[in-house]
């Protein structure tokens, strides 16, 4: 009895001290506002006149007159008054009352002030003194009674630095050169030689486009090619190996066609709001499809650059930003100035000394300004302004600084690139920096990198966050920088391997006691079987290109006015990302990687694990070819006189290392096996070997090498980030 006693006395006090805390807000307040209240008093509905989502609208009077919170005084908050009442009609919220400890946490939330901070990504970066990427994450890990892990191999690191920046996996020469290079800077060396190959520009030139939502046909039932989208793609693969500074990129794509004198790459730039989707459907009401596009724009720039999802506010306030609907239409605006227009850029390589210029120029699609006036729509509907309501003009969400304005004169899309790269604004540099981040680390500093807005808790690691956008911006801008700086790092340094006791106390790597280990894209894996196999083609640019896909895939769009006719020669080998994507019918060997469908901007892809995955490494036609390349190529080389030199050379090829014992007894076991069954079975092993046969070994031995080639090519490590 008397432990029972002692038990209940000690909860007691656990509960008291619990709440006598000063109450976070961001930990405590907000969600059990945004789960008990928001549905009710929000951006949607605001019944009583009373939003949860706007400090304001909480600490003044509501329709009934009472404040619903009075700092400091409980007894005079309505909230308190409706959480705490036992009339069924009066009690807030009506379906599920609080706990005793929620309306304790609310009580004492008034009690000491109600404090309402500003949300953190609203506010400007901090800087910490003297501060580095490692000692920040020291500091953050010895507070959990953490160390930071060893740093990782050599074959590792530059199989991580090689996936990374460029997408594909080192040479074998390169991985010898590092390993036996002993010099101190041969790290910093290895970094800076990556970051100069023109594959950096192809690889961070992939997750722009899937911000940008870029495709090759304009999707919808007619789902037209775009035969000159690629043209764009260049230009970001070329303004990402040029290190073009990040704001300079950001206002040439809004707003290139604005600058004074624009040139033809700044206006080409600017396709960026062309990678919308364009219904060209009989029957479709031109201005709503304008009015479609024009919204998508409008959200995809917001999401993009400060990771804020404005679109619900195109039909009523934000149910849980402080925006509102004015102000979406507010950014819609500066938008609903612009039109699509077609420009003339020049190809790619023209011929010298042809005199008729006009020949050496392409179509583009691009932007140009165009003056209308902007309503509100009820509930989002462009058949329905509000006129009422008054002409909207171009600006920007108050809760950000203001956007310079001159007097008598209305913004336009150059004023808001300027604005959204303006190191005033809190969001911009931070939302460059997680996305950085987070394809470096396999997560994001924010773990929703779509969202930066009040339902995203502050990052663990903020001071970091913080720290790297300023020295984004510091650094001019420059991506190179920032990355090279990240890479320099004992942080990505460290290795994977799994600790028990850290993963106790910090389960999801939040604290970066270690690095990550992912599995790569779709496209990367691809362009891995490739590389590794000696067919990847490298040419940067040029128009998109069709590898083989399953017969009749393509015919699965509605459209019959397109025909998937398969690359040849080189074309059949280029990396995955020049690969024609039509948005009804895309290609199902990237598809089945979680490769997105190009409808809307995406900030972070899944990375599902199916059996589809194994069976399309295993099956898919120019996989297959890898491996038949693969076995040629090992089995032509002079230098590899033995079995052993051979299977090392694989395992260097596909993960960078050489076998181990373990493995290459297994490999020799596999290769032994199938030698007996094809020289046993030579119609299959001819069949097998196919056209990268290898005239001066036997169909069994090629057979052999290349169901061999096919098991290392598919392991596990092959395809994951180390």
């Amino acid at each position: 009895m008397k432990m029972k006693t002692l038990a209940a006395i000690t909860l007691l006090n656990a509960c008291f001290f619990e709440v006598s805390m000063a109450v976070d807000f961001i930990k405590e307040v907000q969600p059990l506002l945004t789960t008990h209240c928001i549905k009710c008093h929000g951006g949607v509905r605001a019944k009583s006149g009373l939003s949860f989502a706007r400090k304001e609208s909480v600490f003044s009077p509501a329709k009934s007159g009472q404040p619903a919170v009075v700092p400091g005084n409980p007894g005079a908050s309505e909230l308190l008054a409706r959480i705490t009442s036992h009339d069924n009609d009066e009690r807030m919220p009506p379906e599920k009352p609080l706990t005793a400890k929620e309306i304790s946490i609310l009580r004492t939330w008034i009690e000491e002030g109600a404090t309402w901070p500003e949300h953190w990504a609203f506010k400007p970066p901090k800087k910490t003194q003297g501060a580095t990427i490692d000692s920040l994450v020291t500091s953050s890990l010895e507070r959990a009674g953490l160390k930071p892990s060893p740093r990782a191999e050599n074959h590792t690191l530059v199989r991580r630095i090689h996936l990374d920046l460029l997408g594909l996996p080192p040479a074998p020469e390169v991985i010898t050169a590092f390993e036996q290079d002993t010099a101190p800077d041969a790290y910093q060396r290895l970094v800076d030689r990556t970051l100069d190959l023109p594959g950096f520009g192809e690889r961070w030139a992939r997750h722009w486009l899937d911000a940008a939502r870029y495709a090759d046909s304009d999707g919808y039932e007619k789902d037209n090619a775009r035969p000159n989208a690629w043209r764009w793609r260049k230009w970001v693969i070329d303004a990402i190996n040029n290190d073009m500074p990040f704001d300079r990129f950001t206002i040439e794509q809004l707003a290139g066609d604005l600058l004074p004198d624009a040139t033809p790459s700044q206006r080409l730039a600017t396709a960026f709001h062309r990678q919308t989707l364009f219904n060209r459907e009989g029957g479709v009401d031109p201005e709503e499809d304008r009015t479609k596009r024009t919204i998508d724009r409008t959200a995809t720039t917001s999401s993009t650059w400060l990771a804020l999802s404005m679109e619900c506010a195109q039909c009523h306030d934000h149910p849980y930003d402080p925006i509102s609907q004015r102000e979406f239409y507010q950014l819609y605006a500066f938008f609903n100035n612009t039109e699509e227009a077609d420009t003339q850029v020049p190809k790619d390589n023209p011929r010298k000394g042809l005199e008729d210029v006009k020949s050496e120029m392409m179509k583009a699609r691009v932007m140009r300004a165009k003056e209308r006036k902007t309503f509100i729509f009820h509930r989002g509907d462009f058949l329905q302004p509000k006129k009422d309501a008054g002409e909207v003009f171009p600006g920007t969400p108050a809760v950000l600084p203001a956007i310079p304005i001159s007097e008598g004169q209305k913004s336009n899309r150059l004023d808001l690139a300027r604005w959204i790269v303006d190191p005033e604004n809190p969001l911009t540099a931070r939302v460059a920096v997680n996305d950085i981040w987070s394809r470096l680390f396999g997560h994001g500093l924010v773990a929703n990198k779509a969202d930066f807005g009040t339902r995203t808790v502050p990052p663990i690691q903020l001071k970091l966050l913080d720290h790297l956008a300023l020295e984004l911006i510091n650094s001019g801008w420059s991506r190179k920088q920032l990355i090279r700086y990240i890479l320099l790092s004992e942080t990505y340094r460290q290795s994977t391997r799994f600790k028990p006791v850290a993963a106790d106390k910090d389960p999801s790597n939040q604290l970066f006691h270690r690095q990550n280990r992912f599995r790569v894209e779709g496209e990367i894996m691809r362009d891995i079987f490739l590389e590794a196999s000696g067919l990847l083609q490298h040419r940067i640019g040029s128009p998109s290109v069709f590898p083989p896909i399953p017969a009749d895939v393509a015919a699965q769009s509605y459209a019959s006015n397109f025909k998937w006719k398969t690359s040849t020669g080189a074309d059949r080998y280029r990396r995955a990302m020049y690969t024609f994507f039509k948005r009804t019918a895309a290609d199902p060997n990237l598809i089945a990687f979680d490769c997105p469908d190009a409808n809307v901007t995406l900030a972070e892809r899944n990375r599902s694990n199916t059996p589809i995955m194994a069976l399309a490494a295993l099956g898919n036609e120019v996989f297959h070819e890898a491996a038949q390349a693969m076995a040629k190529k090992i089995l032509k080389n002079p230098l590899l006189n033995d079995e052993s030199a051979r299977i090392d050379h694989c395992f260097l090829l596909c993960v960078a290392r050489k076998a181990t014992e373990k493995e290459k007894s297994a490999v020799t076991e596999l290769l032994e096996k199938s030698r007996e069954y094809y020289r046993a079975n030579p119609a299959e092993a001819e069949k097998l070997a196919g056209s990268h046969r290898l005239k001066q070994s036997t169909a069994a031995e090629n057979a052999a090498w290349i169901a061999t080639s096919r098991i290392i090519l598919n392991l596990d490590e092959t395809i994951t980030r180390p």
